[in-house]
Order: structure tokens, then C-alpha cells, then sequence
């Protein structure tokens, strides 16, 4: 069920700053539609706290919450169907993050800093629990397996960008590598790219939250993944995030 969301708040919602977000897929929480606001769709009235051409994110398929519907002319939102679509893909998300925290093996290739690196398929898992990408961008190398996969591991947090905000930094595919097979395990919250820029690849399922760039950035940050949260809500300001196909 999550394989369809780009974008999933938790049980808090979402949030979108600036008329540049796009998000290919769906988008959701278990919370109440009035938890997720700057976005629309497609759909006749279905606007969820919009300001015209300022706040103005776009979802190109559903928008999953609990009840009540966001308008009164959204009337195949907000409803009980939508809420059990949104549990499901919570119940989902929780299921591949213990999957994938729960993978034996783990190496840290560089005491935290994934920066400069070109690491082959595996799984890297966090000596000091958090993992960053500062200072340089991160290439993972397939080696010419379209089926490779990278797993990484951490106990608290994933910050990507930096040092400082002026520097986004970015995940770079070679050799066959997809984004659909690179997950990022994240026990509490993820940052990226804080001054906006970059592209990051993979499905990022976080306990505490995602946030991308900051208030006022017009520089796309990118995503080629999910930003799947558990508990707490998703950031976004002028944010792509393409779902990847299966």
C-alpha cells in the first residue's frame, strides 16, 4: 500500500512552502485533512489550505487522510476510505522499517560521513548512529546490477547538505543503480539539503520526520523515492519527489 505514497505525515500531516512542489503519487497521514496544508490535486475542489500561486503544491494522485473532507466540493477525500488507505500504508511503512533495521551486517564505510564515497550494493549501517552527506555527494555503484540494493542503517538521524546550507549535496546513480532500490532507515528525523538543491535517491522511512530545504528557498530540492514518516509530519519547500516505478 505505502509503494503508491511519495509523501506520508504520519499521524501529523504534511506541510508545503512555495509553487514549485510537485509530487508524482500519492500523499498521506492518519491524522485529519486540516493536518496537511499548501497542497492540491486533480480532483474537483480538493485543496488542502492553498494559497494561490504562493503555497501551491501539486500531487498528481490521492490524498489520503482521515476525516473531514479538506472543502466541501472534495467529496473522495477525507472520508473513512481515505483513512484506511492511509492506516494501511502506515502499517506498511512500519513493517519495511523494522524489515530494514532489523538487516544483519552493517558496516560504516566512514565513521558517519557518506560524502566522497562510491559505495558498492550493501548494507552500511551507523557506528555512531547518524549518517551524513557533507561535503561532497554520494555515488552508489550498482557494477552493472539492475537488481542491486543499498540498505543504510542508522539509529538517530540523516542529514544531507552542508556543510552549512549554501552547500546542497546529492545521491548520484552508476553502473544500472535505481532508485528504487536504495532505503534509508532512519530513527529519528532526516534532513536534506537545508539551503534547497540537490537530488537524493531512495525510499527514506524515518520515526521523526523528514524535512526538505527551508522557507523562502525557490531552489528545487529533489527526491527520486518516498518520504515515508511514522509519527511526526513532512516539511517541503519547493520539493520534487518523483515516486520511482516498480
Amino acid at each position: 500500500m505505502a509503494s503508491t505514497f511519495g509523501v506520508f505525515g504520519g499521524a501529523a500531516g504534511m506541510t508545503n512552502q512555495g509553487n514549485l512542489t510537485l509530487i508524482s503519487g500519492d500523499i498521506g497521514t492518519t491524522a485529519v485533512s486540516t493536518t496537511v496544508t499548501g497542497f492540491r490535486n486533480n480532483k474537483p475542489g480538493c485543496t488542502y489550505t492553498v494559497v494561490p500561486g504562493v503555497d501551491e503544491g501539486v500531487v498528481s494522485g490521492n490524498i489520503n487522510t482521515a476525516p473531514p473532507p479538506p472543502t466541501g466540493p472534495c467529496v473522495s477525500e477525507g472520508t473513512e476510505d481515505t483513512r484506511a488507505i492511509a492506516i494501511a500504508a502506515r502499517a506498511d511503512a512500519l513493517t519495511a522499517y523494522n524489515t530494514l533495521a532489523a538487516l544483519p551486517g552493517g558496516t560504516d564505510p566512514s565513521a558517519g560521513n557518506l560524502a566522497n564515497l562510491v559505495l558498492a550494493p550493501g548494507i552500511y549501517k551507523a557506528a555512531g548512529g547518524t549518517f551524513m552527506i557533507q561535503g561532497g555527494n554520494l555515488t552508489l555503484d550498482a557494477q552493472g546490477n539492475p537488481d542491486a540494493v543499498w540498505v543504510f542503517q542508522m539509529a538517530q538521524t540523516l542529514t544531507v547538505g552542508g556543510p552549512g546550507a549554501a552547500f546542497p549535496q546529492s545521491v548520484l546513480l552508476t553502473n544500472g543503480a535505481q532508485a528504487k532500490n536504495v532505503y534509508w532507515q532512519v530513527g529519528s528525523a532526516a534532513i536534506i539539503n537545508a539551503g534547497g538543491g540537490g537530488t537524493v535517491v531512495g525510499t527514506i522511512i524515518s520515526q521523526a520526520g523528514v524535512v526538505f530545504s527551508t522557507a523562502g528557498s525557490v531552489i528545487l530540492t529533489t527526491l527520486e523515492g518516498r518520504a515515508l514518516s511514522l509519527t511526526a509530519s513532512v516539511t517541503m519547500v519547493n520539493t520534487v519527489i518523483n515516486v520511482p516505478a516498480p
